[in-house]
């Protein structure tokens, strides 16, 4: 995707430069920072802009040569905050408006990925916040789009909600084959769905690339209070009664809550909250934490309010870790240095029940 636009708005001018080679990519900022117009432009629904807006070599918007796609004709899936459902039609006639001639079967295909079989014969009215944007989702994808536009699908769901729907957007990123863009302003959500991210802050581009490259000191910054997750994907198993791990990769495993009515082999996610993750300089014995990790720390970042984002290498795995700058200090933490970590199974909250997500593993 290729972005060189310009767009006069009421209290600034949105002006986008960027490149993306990825299929997923964050948009993050403040409210009111241009995100949600940017999509719009994408999806030509905001008159005005100039420039140049190319998706997967096709030029959907080149002013200087005169072309400016219509809508209709730019094959882009956008789900809103709200889902915007239609209330006279059941959850099955919503996912199937819009099909393209020729691709019935990407209802089917949208249905079986976001596990709406339950659901199809309701109408919005009966669903939760949760189920509608998985409908929501699912009309989008049945449209056989070139590119997704999520604009913070999840910002008007309670916490309990958001981990329901979070693996199943991971589970579009990793089966649908569909790129998109996803705005949001968690930086939990971003690192856990993107590749690449786009930081925007009152219409400028305060900083673009690789997603662990972007959401750092600058993004923290800006998004100001926003929690600091890890967010990790693997398959569980179950060793002995009343216990459950999380396999991530072959080099690292996590003790979880157990969750016995999860089968053996089912795909899950959880977050772990930086700050609840102890660090130490040297081996861990005899403490209570049943996850004790070995790595290798990669950078620091001033997270701000007198604390540093401790970047952690386990098995290949990134692990932020928030620490005070005094202990930074005292313990003599430094980009090389080999630490453990030390992290409670009850830290760890499961971001789905058993939702069938797949890929690989991710941090």
């Amino acid at each position: 995707m290729e972005l060189s636009l310009r767009l006069p708005l009421a209290r600034f001018t949105l002006e986008v430069e960027a490149r993306f080679t990825s299929a997923s990519v964050a948009v993050l900022g403040r409210s009111g920072s241009g995100k949600t117009s940017l999509l719009e432009v994408l999806a030509g629904l905001r008159r005005g802009a100039t420039g140049r807006v190319v998706v997967d070599g096709r030029v959907l918007l080149d002013t200087s040569a005169g072309i400016d796609v219509p809508p209709e004709a730019r094959r882009m899936g956008y789900v809103p905050q709200d889902a915007l459902l239609f209330p006279h039609l059941t959850a099955g006639q919503n996912v199937r408006f819009g099909v393209r001639a020729g691709r019935p079967s990407r209802v089917d295909e949208a249905v079986h990925l976001l596990e709406l079989e339950p659901l199809l014969h309701r109408y919005p009215v009966t669903l939760s916040g949760g189920e509608k944007q998985r409908v929501a989702l699912a009309r989008a994808l049945a449209t056989d789009p070139a590119l997704l536009l999520l604009d913070e699908p999840l910002a008007a769901l309670d916490v309990a909600l958001k981990e329901r729907v979070l693996p199943y957007l991971l589970r579009v990123r990793d089966e649908a084959r569909v790129p998109l863009l996803y705005v949001t302003h968690q930086l939990g959500e971003a690192r856990a769905l993107a590749r690449e991210a786009l930081l925007l802050d009152g219409g400028a581009v305060k900083a673009v690339g690789p997603a662990d490259t972007v959401l750092g000191t600058v993004a923290r910054g800006l998004l100001t209070g926003e929690p600091e997750e890890n967010i990790l994907e693997g398959t569980l198993d179950h060793p002995a009664p009343g216990s459950t791990r999380l396999r991530v990769t072959e080099g690292l495993s996590l003790w979880v809550p157990d969750a016995p009515e999860l089968s053996h082999g089912t795909r899950a996610a959880y977050a772990v909250p930086a700050e609840d993750i102890l660090l130490s300089t040297g081996p861990l014995t005899g403490v209570s934490a049943r996850n004790v990790l070995e790595g290798t720390v990669t950078k620091l970042e001033d997270a701000g309010a007198g604390e540093c984002a401790t970047h952690v290498d386990v098995a290949g795995i990134r692990w932020v870790v928030r620490l005070t700058h005094a202990a930074v200090r005292e313990l003599s933490i430094a980009p090389g240095l080999r630490v453990y970590l030390a992290v409670k199974s009850s830290a760890c909250r499961r971001l789905a029940q058993g939702a069938r997500l797949s890929g690989p593993a991710a941090p």
